[in-house]
């Protein structure tokens, strides 16, 4: 199993052409595998997405989401990941949502799929891109 970023999963629903070779083979991998999962936060985060239109979810926010709770497994933020979301070097982005989406890939043991390159330089996350 592996976590999807959101952008990933905006960019797997949208436009795959801007996946990574080495993100889209993981995703198809995971899929016939052990799937694929997202944190609860890329669900708040798509949401916001559709309401300041910086994504057309070609359709309503609510089929969008569905859709890709449907083809996920949706981790919650629980204890751990909030205490874990703390717990991240200066040298990790600030953004509250990309540590807690970090942070629950770490708790679950899982790779993140994420183009973000301020994560990936952290070193504090194994990423795939």
């Amino acid at each position: 199993m592996i976590l999807l970023d959101t952008q990933v999963v905006v960019w797997l629903a949208l436009q795959p052409d801007f996946l990574s070779v080495a993100a889209a083979e993981a995703v198809r991998a995971a899929r016939t595998e052990d799937g694929v999962a997202i944190s609860d936060k890329t669900l708040w985060e798509i949401a916001m997405m559709v309401s300041k239109r910086r994504i057309d979810a070609q359709g309503s926010a609510i089929d969008f989401l569905r859709a890709t709770e449907q083809e996920t497994f949706v981790l919650p933020i629980d204890s751990a990941v909030a205490e874990r979301s703390m717990s991240f070097t200066p040298r990790f982005p600030r953004d509250p949502a990309d540590r807690i989406i970090a942070a629950t890939a770490l708790i679950h043991g899982l790779d993140l799929v994420t183009s973000d390159e301020k994560i990936r330089k952290s070193g504090e996350v194994p990423c795939i891109w």
